[in-house]
């Protein structure tokens, strides 16, 4: 099937771009995104071996996860509205696009009612594109301890949507500076942070050399999506 085929070629391609960085294979973590795969794709994905899955929105999720396999771990990679919140923790057990204190402390205050603390990544917007979410480097590190502080959430690190290139060597520069900007982040806290999510179809060989922890991957692993959408 091409799915094995293509998890096959990804995995290589993983444990190549971490040979050439120096790195453990076993240090980068694969999301399979499944927004606008049916479940039955997944459940074929889950049988390959893979158990975590990214969504892009809470609707999708909500009537999706019920019909996959139950021993799945799912992660919110969207864009996440605050009126959202409650069904995304209940849903998710990591929210990756947090992108400001407001949303971190709803995320925080649902948390605590449900009786559970969420781990959660900072989305940055590293150059600031107008058509994206996420944080300004410089916004990020004023409102970081806020959010650490946090009760019912667990700040594990970062994320970023770099901008669209046909050459993946032209965002190498954005993945450089978001490991460096985990690195600031991690001084201030005086912390690890174990994540740094970035790399997707096109460019998470890149993103590996760089430091990734965790890359993103729809187009690659299932194809083309039936429905249109952000590529992941």
């Amino acid at each position: 099937m091409a799915l094995a085929e293509n998890l096959n070629l990804i995995r290589q391609k993983i444990a190549t771009a971490c040979g050439r960085a120096g790195r453990d294979a076993n240090s980068v973590t694969l999301l399979a995104v499944t927004k606008g795969q049916p479940p039955e794709v997944v459940n074929e994905a889950a049988r390959l071996g893979l158990t975590l899955f990214g969504e892009n929105k809470v609707q999708e999720a909500k009537a999706k996860i019920p019909l996959c396999s139950g021993k799945l771990h799912w992660q919110m990679i969207g864009h996440l509205q605050s009126n959202k919140c409650r069904d995304a923790v209940e849903l998710f057990s990591m929210i990756q696009g947090v992108d400001s204190l407001a949303l971190a402390q709803e995320i925080s205050k649902r948390a605590a009612l449900a009786g559970k603390t969420l781990p959660i990544l900072l989305e940055v917007n590293a150059v600031g594109e107008a058509s994206k979410f996420g944080y300004r480097p410089e916004q990020l590190l004023v409102e970081l301890a806020q959010i650490n502080a946090l009760p019912r959430i667990e700040v594990h690190g970062l994320m970023t949507v770099p901008p669209w290139s046909a050459e993946a060597e032209n965002v190498r520069p954005v993945f450089q500076q978001m490991r460096e900007l985990k690195e600031r982040c991690e001084q201030i806290l005086g912390t690890p942070l174990p994540h740094l999510s970035m790399g997707m179809s096109g460019d998470f060989e890149v993103a590996i050399e760089e430091g990734a922890t965790m890359v993103r991957i729809g187009t690659a692993l299932f194809g083309p999506r039936i429905k249109a959408g952000q590529d992941q």
